[in-house]
This record gives structure tokens, C-alpha cells and sequence, in this order.
């Protein structure tokens, strides 16, 4: 064997050698780390994206009965204050029907939230008397037991609910009872004042063809 034949053929190409024939690795092609780490952040965007819009939907869409306040001072300092939501008769029957009857001794009755959606709420920065019944300045959740002949409201303490659906008795500040009266048709739910004096007032819910007031003083 002539180990002196063409060493060129033999010769051994090392990485510091530049040779027209060397394959050389280009780095324009993008690992696969790159191409997972890109994708990742393309669908973060998209999410980034796509949740304000959601949200924006979420708070821009109109509730079919809507809330209402109506305030009523007396006397030189008193604030009333009715906050509600504000159903529409739409041709339904209310009384005994959409709104059921209900006797405040059936335990396991729910009252009505006297309005839609969370319940009706009644606030005074000054003590009354309601119906002659003491009732201490604050916030009260209203809830109603409606039947034929007469109503009993409460003023319960908890004054943040959905509905009447966890209402409890043994919150209840005050309960009155009251007549209810016919009165001009209304087709959107409503609470007022009349007979206003500078000591008091009556308070009513106006709704379909029927009236329900109750009288408000000022504590002495």
C-alpha cells in the first residue's frame, strides 16, 4: 500500500476549514422551541383580544326591566328613597297569576321581591314611623305578601338579594299590613309619594290596576 498516494482524497475537513464543499447549517430555519413559543403568544393575543369584547357585550347588554330610583324628602332633612326594577304588564295577568298569592304564615311560601330582578329596596337617613310601626334610619329589603284583600310588606334588614328566594323572616325589621286599592291602569311597575306634608308622606307601589299605599311620618 503506497502511503504516498493523493492525500487528497483522504484529507480530513475540521470545522475550521473552509471548504466550498462543507455543508452549512443556515440559521434562517426556526427551531422547534421557536415555532411553539411563537404560536403560544399568537393565541395569547388572540384571547387578549377577544375578552374585552366579551366583557364590553357583557355590560352593555340592556336588562328588559329596568332599574329605577325615585326620592322623596320631607320635612326640612328626611330622605326616602325607593330603589326597583321595573316590570311591564305585557297583557299578562299579574295579580293571583304571574304574581302569586301568598300568606306570610306559610313558612315555606316566597314572598314577592316587590319589583325585578334584586329586590326592592327602601332607605331613610331618619327614623319613622311606618303605618304608627317604628322603623330606624337605614337600608331595608322590601318584600311583599300580596293576596286578594290585603298585603303584609316587610322591611328586612338584609337589603341585598336576588329576589326574594333567600329572604328570612328573622331579618325582618317591620312588618305592616295594609289594604290594597284599584286604581288607573300602569302599565310599567312604580313606586311614589302623595299627600306629602312637611312631616310625612304616603308611600305606594302602583302596578297593573292596583294601588299600595302606606303612610310614612317622621319619628319625633
Amino acid at each position: 500500500m503506497d502511503l504516498c498516494a493523493d492525500t487528497q482524497s483522504s484529507q480530513i475537513l475540521t470545522p475550521n476549514d473552509e471548504s466550498p464543499h462543507m455543508a452549512q447549517i443556515s440559521p434562517s430555519i426556526p427551531s422547534f422551541k421557536s415555532i411553539i413559543a411563537a404560536t403560544t403568544l399568537s393565541a395569547l393575543f388572540v384571547i387578549i383580544q377577544l375578552f374585552p369584547a366579551a366583557a364590553v357585550a357583557q355590560e352593555t347588554e340592556v336588562r328588559a326591566s329596568q332599574t329605577a330610583k325615585i326620592t322623596q324628602y320631607v320635612g326640612d332633612t328626611a330622605e326616602l328613597t325607593f330603589t326597583f326594577g321595573r316590570p311591564a304588564v305585557k297583557g299578562r295577568t299579574i295579580w293571583g297569576e304571574l304574581v302569586p298569592y301568598v300568606s306570610p304564615e306559610d313558612d315555606e311560601a316566597t314572598p314577592w321581591r316587590a319589583g325585578a330582578n334584586e329586590n326592592t329596596t327602601f332607605s331613610t337617613n331618619q327614623d319613622l314611623l311606618i303605618e304608627g310601626e317604628s322603623l330606624p334610619a337605614g337600608t331595608y329589603g322590601i318584600h311583599m305578601f300580596p293576596s286578594a284583600d290585603e298585603w303584609v310588606i316587610a322591611f328586612n334588614n338584609e337589603s341585598n338579594q336576588w329576589g326574594s328566594f333567600g329572604y328570612n323572616a328573622d331579618e325582618d325589621a317591620l312588618r305592616i299590613t295594609v289594604a290594597p286599592a284599584q286604581a288607573p291602569f300602569q302599565e310599567w311597575l312604580l313606586y311614589g309619594f302623595d299627600a306629602i306634608t312637611p312631616s310625612g308622606a304616603t308611600a305606594f307601589l302602583h302596578w297593573e290596576s292596583l294601588k299600595v299605599p302606606f303612610k310614612i311620618e317622621l319619628a319625633q
